[in-house]
């Protein structure tokens, strides 16, 4: 239950360890694209790289609301024990997908015939796949476990576990870059499954204390952490949701190949992603807060809409600053390491995807309005219009018009973003 006087400045101690957690992981993007830029072939290692990492991303999708579960359902120890085995199941059902698509006719078909990959970068895609192996499920068991974190109020240790992500992240990468035997697509693959595994292990030692709590409350659980058929039905909508939401990557990643300039956009949209996504994570941060700060009778909802509101402009205002300025050519030239020509490439698709921060905070809060109303399916209509807009516009732009392949997913996504948070414009009022 929320506090009766939630103040801005409450809310901003909460989100500023997630904000740090969610931006320490958007620094991962642009770290491992600079590095892959800087390495031998980095037009088809990056290229390869941005497959591989779209397809890991269906994989993970089911397991990315468990901490958004977790914060909302943990409450006790049978709701604990129901969200553990629940997590462990969802988990083995990714990596089991993951198998199933290394599979060699399985990928030759996936990349060759519907992606339409170059051979030099399906090569490459395949194993980098194969070294992103372990990466959902352990992001499905950290999830999980922060969610405990955060719902006992330590977001810090959140943020720590996310240090040691980092730390194993970027020694991984050192070592097999300076060994000169590995191509980009593997370092960076290899890179983020290593750091992914050494975040799941703190997390699931920091929280035994507040599970050792929640063991010992014996209460009946209610609501959606009834039954596992309450469970399911709570979170069914929001493995959907994710689904939807990070599926619709390969199906930004076929049209591309399939567009004008699709090498070229290929390369340069895990870079513009990369740069988008460091501001849309602080406006991803913000979904935890909502739901642990709004209160089962929604009493925090106007002081986190006002927080909400002001997240979204300075978000807007943050990447406009490198998308419309001098600042573009620094940031994909010098940080990212792109060619001159690839750096001018990706300045229009990052100036397209500007709103979409802001749009990310805005819809963080929407969606923590109905989870803690358990009102989840919702969530997923809003989804399915963002996919259908995605793919209208990926079909009119690329399909009809022959835009080049960067610049019309861009726009794709932005009108997709779009639709969802208009669906979900009512519940923004208190």
């Amino acid at each position: 239950m929320a506090e009766p006087q939630l103040t801005q400045t409450r809310i901003l101690r909460f989100w500023l360890p997630l904000a740090a957690t969610w931006l320490m992981m958007a620094v991962e993007g642009p770290f491992l694209a600079a590095l892959i830029a800087r390495l031998a072939e980095p037009t088809y290692n990056l290229a390869a790289y941005g497959v591989a990492y779209s397809l890991a991303l269906i994989a993970e999708a089911p397991v990315i609301m468990l901490m958004s579960a977790a914060t909302a359902l943990a409450r006790n120890r049978r709701s604990y024990l129901r969200l553990r085995r629940f997590t462990h199941i969802l988990s083995g059902a990714v990596t089991l997908v993951i198998l199933v698509t290394l599979l060699p006719p399985v990928f030759d078909r996936l990349a060759s015939e519907l992606i339409g990959l170059p051979p030099a970068v399906a090569s490459r895609t395949h194993l980098a796949l194969l070294l992103l192996l372990p990466w959902p499920a352990a992001i499905g068991l950290r999830r999980m476990y922060q969610g405990v974190l955060i719902r006992a109020g330590l977001t810090r240790r959140v943020a720590y576990g996310t240090v040691l992500r980092l730390a194993g992240m970027g020694a991984t990468a050192a070592v097999l870059a300076m060994s000169g035997r590995v191509d980009g697509a593997a370092v960076g693959a290899a890179a983020l499954s290593a750091g992914v595994c050494a975040e799941c292990a703190a997390a699931m030692l920091w929280a035994r204390r507040p599970v050792a709590a929640l063991m010992q409350n014996d209460a009946e659980p209610g609501g959606a952490s009834a039954s596992y058929r309450g469970l399911l039905r709570f979170y069914y909508p929001l493995a959907l949701t994710s689904l939807l939401g990070l599926g619709i990557h390969p199906v930004v990643t076929f049209f591309v190949g399939n567009a004008r300039a699709p090498l070229e956009s290929l390369a340069v949209l895990p870079v513009v992603f990369a740069l988008v996504f460091i501001f849309r994570s602080l406006g991803l941060a913000f979904q935890e807060v909502a739901v642990a700060l709004l209160g089962d009778g929604a009493e925090g909802h106007r002081p986190l809409r006002r927080f909400g509101l002001g997240l979204a402009a300075a978000l807007v205002a943050g990447i406009s600053l490198i998308a419309w300025t001098p600042l573009a050519g620094l940031w994909f030239r010098v940080v990212s390491g792109l060619s001159p020509e690839l750096a001018a490439f990706a300045i229009a698709p990052t100036r397209i995807l500007a709103l979409i921060p802001g749009l990310t905070a805005l819809l963080s809060l929407q969606r923590a309005v109905h989870m803690v109303r358990g009102t989840t399916g919702a969530i997923t209509g809003a989804t399915v219009i963002e996919v259908i807009g995605v793919v209208a516009v990926l079909w009119l732009a690329i399909g009809r018009l022959d835009a080049v392949g960067a610049v019309g997913a861009a726009a794709a996504l932005l009108v997709g973003r779009l639709g969802a948070n208009l669906f979900l414009a009512p519940s923004l009022k208190a």
